[in-house]
């Protein structure tokens, strides 16, 4: 009889064999220096944490039009790519392999981050109930403009530029950011996608965005060294779906038409209740889907050995404890508990809260 993978068992994604299966969320923190550069904090914060299995890095735009929030990195320019080159020389040298997370925000945005005070870009010229991080604190998000034919195109081309720079940036892979309200997923939901055109109406048409997005960024640098994210029934920043069963039933068949190293399934509302809607069927979407299933959502310990050892994932993701914890594997390996995070410290600022957590090591634990 064999014996049940294990939450610290080695795994294999695609070309690159991951020392287990613990996965570093992406964790926005706003402390990218001037040209939404990765600072030399940075480089410390991800080196600390290179015994995670993967690291997905903190969400970063993909060109000029696509932040959100104040001081969050980017991968389009050549400065930013030597930026995040010393991030990943760190954690390779660590034994440790990261992906970038690449986003557009859409709509989720402020005049004061967009190029010239335009606009925020959107599916639809439908304003999100939500905040921003900008001008050191939240402020509501301002009303986008809707995306002409041309601009989605560009958008497009945007995301597979962005990930052939993350290649050059010495990254092990990319994640494509679908999930949280975000671009993509304000294409695939109703809530914000009100087209009429060949990318808004039925379910073939707002998955369009998405499968163009998977085509270009699958097409620059390889499906083995593609991932995605999607949330198919959280409210984060003011989305919603009518139906979202069918729609991301269809969805999860576009996604397998390109074969994408690995899903990263957010269960429920993000960073809130798992069950949001009780009869959406997760399995259905994990049975459409051919390559590693990572989850994310809520997870301790106990859940997350559970969910590797029954094969109801591969991977599972941590987010807070990851914050807190730089040895957050060794604590979950134990069953110590992670540090408390300082909420303070969260977003923007330096040194404290980001990369001065305690390990169990230095408190002599």
């Amino acid at each position: 009889m064999s014996t049940p993978p294990s939450l610290f068992d080695s795994y294999r994604l695609g070309d690159i064999t991951l020392s287990n299966r613990i996965v570093m969320a992406p964790l926005t923190r706003n402390r990218a220096s001037a040209g939404l550069v990765p600072s030399p904090l940075a480089v410390e914060y991800y080196g600390q944490r290179a015994s995670a299995g993967l690291i997905v890095t903190e969400a970063t735009q993909i060109s000029d039009t696509a932040q959100g929030y104040q001081d969050t990195p980017g991968i389009f320019t050549d400065a930013q790519v030597e930026g995040w080159k010393k991030v990943t020389d760190t954690v390779h040298a660590k034994g440790g392999h990261i992906f970038v997370q690449m986003w557009h925000v859409g709509r989720v945005s402020h005049r004061s981050l967009q190029p010239g005070g335009a606009a925020p870009l959107a599916p639809s010229a439908v304003r999100a109930n939500t905040k921003t991080y900008v001008n050191n604190g939240f402020a509501e998000v301002d009303e986008p403009r809707a995306l002409t034919l041309d601009e989605i195109k560009g958008v497009v081309e945007d995301f597979g530029k962005a990930a052939a720079n993350a290649i050059r940036a010495g990254f092990d892979g990319v994640e494509i950011h679908g999930a949280n309200g975000y671009l993509i997923d304000q294409f695939l939901r109703d809530g914000a996608n009100k087209r009429t055109d060949e990318y808004g109406g039925s379910i073939e048409n707002r998955t369009r965005f998405l499968k163009e997005v998977l085509e270009s960024v699958t097409g620059a640098i390889g499906a083995k060294r593609t991932g995605i994210r999607l949330s198919p029934v959280t409210p984060a920043n003011d989305l919603s779906d009518s139906d979202p069963q069918p729609l991301f039933n269809h969805a999860m068949d576009v996604v397998e038409s390109f074969h994408p190293v690995y899903v990263h399934m957010i269960e429920g509302a993000t960073q809130g209740p798992r069950d949001i809607v009780p009869d959406f069927d997760f399995e259905a979407l994990r049975n459409r889907y051919s390559g590693t299933w990572m989850v994310n959502n809520g997870y301790d310990k106990a859940m997350a050995e559970k969910a590797v050892a029954t094969g109801k994932a591969d991977l599972v993701a941590f987010g807070r404890g990851f914050v807190s914890s730089p040895d957050a594997v060794e604590r979950l390996r134990r069953g110590a508990a992670f540090n408390e995070i300082d909420r303070a410290t969260l977003y923007g600022g330096g040194a404290k809260g980001y990369i001065d957590y305690p390990t169990l090591e230095a408190v002599g634990a």
